[in-house]
């Protein structure tokens, strides 16, 4: 882990040393509007932690709760919310998978993430057409009562059931960021947003480098590429670095202020646990 200090090598994606998305062309502050419509959140619990001889690391208490659950709480607006690796005590209404072979590493585990995700987003359609069956059901009963006309069924069934189809964008997140916000994930949404042609949106840590377990990205591409992996490794994800899967999609960098604990910051050992936990008190 490298020393905190003002970033280095890359600037905000907008320059002004702000947060991109949260300020006007003349540089005064604006509040965060994140994409309106949902979002999806994978937090991904693998990693040996060797450093930390072995331990389950995202278990681990900072400010008295598990690095765990403090990144959910960042997403508490994502639904659903998925945690890949150990799935014990996983909070409500947090969904649980296992990457195939477990420690399969980061890219296994965003695909088992996604799998799941997919399974979420059937499981809501086929609830939409449900609804949307059973409205035409009580439609057509009331008109039939009422002896109206056959048209108000129709119209009650072209509108029961709002579903988008999923969320079209995910948080892949590693679940060793206690210092994670909700302001933060707002900011990544933000610039995701504004920057219409990314495939996703990623912090840089204060030496200018791309954490890819700290951003938000659009599903669609998210899953072109890891198609694309699986084809190239005969269907086996294991292994594959983080590098391997971005490099065929268009990213930005969002630099943190420097104001506050940085969201990026990973506790890799038990001295970065230390001063996680003094940052928060």
């Amino acid at each position: 882990m490298t020393g905190i200090g003002p970033p280095v090598g890359t600037q905000p994606a907008d320059g002004f040393g702000l947060p991109a998305g949260t300020h006007s062309a003349d540089g005064v502050r604006l509040p965060a509007e994140p994409d309106p419509v949902g979002f999806a959140a994978v937090v991904l619990t693998g990693g040996a932690a060797r450093r930390m001889g072995g331990a389950d690391k995202p278990a681990l208490p900072v400010g008295g709760r598990p690095m765990r659950d403090r990144v959910l709480a960042a997403v508490a607006d994502a639904d659903p919310r998925i945690v890949v690796g150990s799935t014990d005590d996983l909070p409500a209404g947090v969904r649980g998978t296992r990457e195939q072979p477990p420690g399969g590493g980061p890219v296994a585990a965003a695909a088992a993430g996604l799998t799941l995700l997919a399974d979420a987003d059937a499981d809501e359609a086929a609830n939409v057409n449900a609804d949307e069956a059973a409205n035409v059901n009580v439609d057509a009963d009331e008109a039939a009562d009422a002896n109206a006309d056959a048209s108000v069924g129709t119209e009650g069934a072209g509108t029961g059931g709002a579903g988008t189809g999923g969320a079209g964008t995910v948080a892949l997140l590693a679940a060793d960021l206690p210092l994670l916000t909700a302001e933060a994930v707002r900011q990544l949404r933000t610039e995701l947003r504004r920057v219409g042609t990314a495939d996703g949106v990623v912090y840089v840590d204060d030496a200018g480098r791309r954490q890819f377990l700290c951003g938000i990205w659009r599903v669609a591409p998210l899953r072109a590429a890891l198609a694309r992996l699986a084809a190239e490794r005969d269907g086996v994800l294991t292994g594959t670095s983080m590098r391997a899967l971005i490099a065929e999609l268009t990213v930005t960098e969002v630099a943190w202020p420097g104001s506050g604990p940085p969201p990026w910051f990973d506790c890799d050992t038990d001295d970065d646990v230390r001063r996680a936990e003094e940052w928060i008190r």
